[in-house]
């Protein structure tokens, strides 16, 4: 049986996660109200940020920066921008 949860980001019911994403407090929050489909736009979003912006993973200002982007994104909140990034549900392109 497939665990479903009201997805922060979709804000609809959605498969979730099989595990939280990373150990701690946050990570129990992802996994509690994010989505699998949220988190794996996620992760191609933050792979985005990571090439474009030249961002070093284990730097702490880097990952301090990822760590809001990942709030924001998973909240459908305003992110970074990243230059000739059309998202795809975008009536562009």
């Amino acid at each position: 049986m497939t665990r479903t949860v009201f997805c922060r980001r979709h804000q609809k019911l959605l498969e979730g996660l099989a595990a939280p994403p990373f150990p701690g407090p946050d990570g129990e929050a992802v996994f509690e109200n994010v989505s699998a489909q949220a988190w794996q736009e996620w992760l191609r979003f933050q792979t985005l940020l990571i090439n474009e912006r030249r961002l070093v993973v284990t730097d702490p200002k880097h990952r301090a920066f990822l760590a809001a982007q990942r709030e924001k994104f998973l909240s459908g909140e305003k992110t970074a921008e990243i230059e000739g990034y059309i998202p795809p549900d975008s009536d562009e392109g």
